[in-house]
């Protein structure tokens, strides 16, 4: 995975967008109906800017020092859990991202980002689908 095309990527999408999340929240809403109904005390945005916020937080480290992201990728899926968030519509919000920083993008959206975003969200499903510590103790994908 090229993490400059991933960093590049976001800095185009930040270029153009001042505000991502809106438009993030409207396409899983849309593609996951379901979704919404646990976000009906986030009145103004807030919950869902900092989850945001926190995911790019974590792609930036896992495709850089991967500090912290895996452990909080598979820490998230068994909290998310407790809010009736199932593992594959935890997997499908960074699918929801990355197609949404697509159309951000929109023309300057490269095949090479696109095959970088499906390296980062093949090698981050694979933290979400393992989310035992335990399993994962050593493993680098």
């Amino acid at each position: 995975m090229n993490a400059n095309l991933i960093e590049q990527s976001l800095e185009l999408a930040a270029e153009r967008c001042e505000d991502l999340t809106p438009l993030v929240y409207a396409r899983l809403f849309a593609e996951h109906p379901s979704m919404e109904a646990l976000f009906a005390s986030d009145k103004n945005g807030a919950i869902r800017g900092e989850m945001l916020a926190k995911v790019f937080s974590a792609i930036l480290d896992f495709v850089g020092e991967r500090l912290y992201a895996s452990t909080l990728i598979q820490t998230e899926v068994v909290n998310h859990a407790g809010y009736d968030v199932p593992p594959d519509i935890f997997a499908i919000f960074f699918s929801t991202v990355a197609a949404t920083l697509k159309e951000v993008v929109g023309a300057d959206w490269t095949p090479a980002m696109d095959r970088a975003w499906t390296k980062l969200l093949a090698d981050l499903d694979y933290y979400v689908t393992h989310p035992n510590q335990a399993e994962t103790v050593g493993v680098v994908v």
